[in-house]
């Protein structure tokens, strides 16, 4: 098993202040319905041809502090019953580590657990309250292979700002000169409204089975045979026939292994940009859920159909409304999936993408593209996680499921049709 010694840690600070008018950053609607957890990304790098340790650090670190300029928030601390961030400049989080083993015992290992030693301990989906927003941890391999892992509190930003975020940094630290293009207004959109229920609080009660996470690839070729293989429904995205494939073998794994059918819920999440201006920093989604109480509904054509029906609808709702009743449309949306969970009757999938935001081609400071993009399994729930894979035309999936349905669901074959556990070389 590897381990870790931390080298330094330290606080980066901002170039340049926050002005005093900046320094109360409110939170919307959006970001109150969030636990305030860290969510995980890491970006694994083969070894620098060009560059030292110290320079690569030092590269990071400068770049860091002058993008931190334009995400304030980021260096300040949740304040005030989770309602605001305090800019107060205090400083972002950056620790500098060394792992005592190859990348490759990551990169070759089916169970993405082994990841977790390019975070800070025990911090991914922990509590970002007290803490800096930003957590950063640079990790130096024996072989020569660097890690950036991320944590970036959920409270304040979603995917696409995390994406947004990392993009920037690396445009910075190979242009110094290089200014984020960004706005921390989504209060403006979604004002704070009383009573509005957590989500994510249904989803992170603790449980008595053990979770565990597995990835898989879907190539390019392997999503035309799979989109080409569900008959009767109109141009399927990847995301659609990947996400309907994996949810129908984990219902099969979950039906074998209680002995009966379950009905399911998936809770997936729509970008609300461009309904809102591109520039705009916080949550901005609405979650909706698919609902399969029978077995026929899992069947790919069904649930891929459905998928599609209600994300339609849902968009074409949402074109249709003033920026001022995207709140209460999305609350009621939210109270509607945690009465359904708070029954719990369903098993519960949290399904989320990042694919197609570029976090491989945007993720260069300056010594190339990662090797690998991946975050951390979500500790207490099924959960499926799609990024883009290195060649931005795949999936790479990251998939949590109980122990026992775990060992059900990497033996069915129609997944493994499709899908290849992951192991990836250095080289």
């Amino acid at each position: 098993m590897a381990s870790s010694t931390i080298l330094s840690r330290k606080m980066i600070k901002l170039l340049s202040p926050t002005p005093s008018s900046l320094r109360h950053h409110k939170l919307s609607f959006m970001d109150c319905i969030n636990l305030p957890q860290y969510s995980p990304f890491a970006f694994l790098y083969p070894k620098p041809k060009n560059h030292t340790k110290t320079q690569i650090s030092q590269i990071l670190e400068n770049s860091l502090s002058k993008v931190l300029s334009s995400y304030y928030p980021f260096a300040g601390r949740i304040k005030d019953n989770n309602t605001y961030v305090d800019c107060n400049d205090i400083g972002v989080e950056y620790l500098n580590v060394r792992i005592n083993h190859s990348m490759s015992d990551i990169l070759n290992s089916r169970c993405n657990d082994v990841a977790d030693i390019v975070y800070p301990k025990d911090l991914p989906w922990s509590s970002s309250v007290n803490r800096s927003p930003l957590v950063i941890q640079l990790s130096h391999f024996d072989c020569g292979g660097i890690g950036l892992g991320v944590c970036l509190s959920h409270k304040i930003v979603d995917g696409y700002c995390i994406a947004k975020f990392i993009s920037d940094w690396a445009n910075t630290a190979r242009d110094m000169d290089f200014k984020p293009s960004i706005k921390f207004n989504a209060s403006t959109f979604f004002p704070l409204i009383e009573g509005a229920p957590n989500i994510m609080s249904i989803n992170s009660s603790p449980q008595s089975q053990r979770y565990v996470s597995r990835a898989y690839n879907f190539s390019s070729s392997n999503l035309k045979r799979l989109k080409r293989s569900i008959t009767g429904v109109q141009n399927p995205t990847r995301v659609e026939v990947a996400t309907s494939l994996i949810h129908k073998c984990g219902a099969i794994a979950s039906m074998k292994n209680l002995g009966s059918f379950k009905p399911s819920l998936i809770s997936q999440v729509i970008n609300l940009r461009p309904l809102i201006p591109l520039d705009t920093m916080g949550n901005a989604t609405c979650i909706y859920s698919i609902i399969a109480t029978t077995e026929n509904e899992i069947e790919l054509p069904n649930y891929v159909a459905q998928m599609q029906n209600v994300k339609q609808q849902i968009r074409n709702e949402l074109k249709n409304l003033d920026t001022d009743k995207i709140v209460p449309y999305t609350l009621e949306k939210v109270r509607g999936i945690v009465d359904i969970m708070e029954k719990d009757i369903f098993d519960i999938y949290l399904s989320t993408s990042v694919h197609n935001f570029g976090l491989y081609s945007k993720a260069n400071f300056g010594w190339g593209k990662p090797i690998k993009v991946s975050n951390t399994k979500y500790p207490t729930k099924k959960s499926i996680m799609l990024f883009d894979d290195p060649s931005e035309e795949g999936i790479d999936a990251q998939i949590t499921l109980t122990e026992d349905e775990m060992a059900i669901f990497q033996e069915d074959k129609e997944l493994l049709e499709f899908a290849s556990p992951m192991v990836q070389s250095t080289k």
